[in-house]
């Protein structure tokens, strides 16, 4: 059978069975060694904006080497030369471009190579071929490299646009689990990762930890210093709230002035509960703590847009739950009513604080 209907039957196979741009281009860069007998058969990106050219991909078989991750000044390269001038081969390299520092580096002396393009004739690399001693170049070369560059470029651009499309999809849900103006998790984010530790915990036999928390006298905050500087305020408090809670915890903010923080707690031990909440043993002490800890994170002087806030501290409320039969809206109602039991013991002893409180000398 004649090289090029055994080089065409193997490319019927290769193209199909490509899952990549590299499944795709060894199996080329094999075929054109073949046609070209050049010693040296490679791909390359090219960077414009940055001006390199990097060896991504490369077959050598004889003493010249082309190396994989080799990066080069886009400027001096052949592969620049040859597209500026509509040359793609020539057999005496220092005859044509003998002021070239790559080539003379690498001792070529026979080259050819094709642009690899885009659909809307981006330059995207080149496939080149190349050897350290005079080689002739065979009649059909020159197409069966505008074949291959032409099969690459479709393959190159559909990655890359897969690879965009999924980055996107990565940023959208991201956005849809986020909180635009902290940052934090939202309340889809939230309900799904309570929902995440209750089942966690009841394979485990622990708890989970689930604290409501609710910024008090912050309506006055909003009315007297302005919604900008209020937005400032959740910001700085979801800050110190992420850096005083545990690195297992996720801290929310469900709305408003209302967050939320989940974690694991401890195992359920001695202490085999059967109600929805566990008011008891070590679980319970460890509600205790990291409503404290949370309690004091908010607690203190805001630099707000050129004013200054003293601030008195949130209403925080934190329950151990018990995971078994439990479910997110369970489990999260349980910690509205223990804080909204902080908060209602708070107003007993000290009246709603005004912003004339809450706010310290300018």
């Amino acid at each position: 059978m004649p090289i090029l209907d055994a080089l065409l039957a193997q490319l019927s196979a290769t193209v199909p069975a490509a899952r990549n741009v590299e499944d795709l281009t060894r199996p080329l860069l094999e075929m054109l060694g073949t046609v070209t007998g050049l010693e040296s058969t490679y791909f390359t990106t090219i960077d414009l904006t940055a001006g390199r050219q990097t060896v991504l991909l490369a077959r050598n078989v004889g003493s010249m080497t082309i190396p994989e991750g080799l990066t080069v000044d886009w400027s001096d390269t052949l592969c620049k030369r040859a597209l500026d001038e509509g040359r793609m081969a020539t057999t005496d390299v220092g005859a044509c471009w003998g002021d070239s520092d790559a080539a003379r580096q690498l001792g070529i002396q026979t080259y050819v190579s094709a642009p690899v393009r885009g659909d809307d004739g981006e330059l995207l690399g080149t496939l080149c071929a190349a050897s350290g001693t005079t080689r002739p170049i065979a009649p059909e070369t020159e197409s069966l490299l505008r074949l291959f560059s032409s099969l690459i470029g479709q393959n190159l651009q559909r990655e890359r646009l897969v690879a965009d499309l999924r980055a996107a999809n990565e940023q959208l849900t991201t956005y849809a689990l986020t909180d635009a103006l902290t940052g934090l998790p939202n309340r889809r984010a939230l309900f799904d990762e309570v929902q995440r530790q209750l089942q966690r915990a009841a394979r485990d036999g622990s708890c989970v930890l689930v604290g409501g928390i609710d910024l008090d006298g912050f309506k006055a905050i909003n009315d007297e210093l302005g919604h900008q500087r209020g937005d400032e305020f959740l910001r700085q408090i979801a800050q110190r709230l992420s850096l005083e809670l545990r690195g297992s915890d996720m801290l929310g903010r469900i709305g408003g002035d209302e967050f939320v923080v989940v974690g694991p707690g401890l195992a359920l031990g001695q202490w085999p509960a059967t109600g929805l909440v566990i008011d008891q043993g070590e679980a319970l002490i460890a509600a205790r703590t990291l409503e404290q800890r949370a309690t004091l994170a908010t607690v203190g002087r805001f630099e707000l847009d050129g004013r200054t806030l003293q601030y008195a501290g949130a209403s925080v409320g934190v329950v151990a739950i018990n995971p078994v039969g439990a479910t997110a809206e369970d489990a999260l109602h349980q910690a509205d009513e223990r804080m909204y039991e902080i908060k209602r013991a708070r107003r007993r002893a000290a009246p709603a604080p005004s912003i004339a409180a809450l706010q310290a000398a300018d």
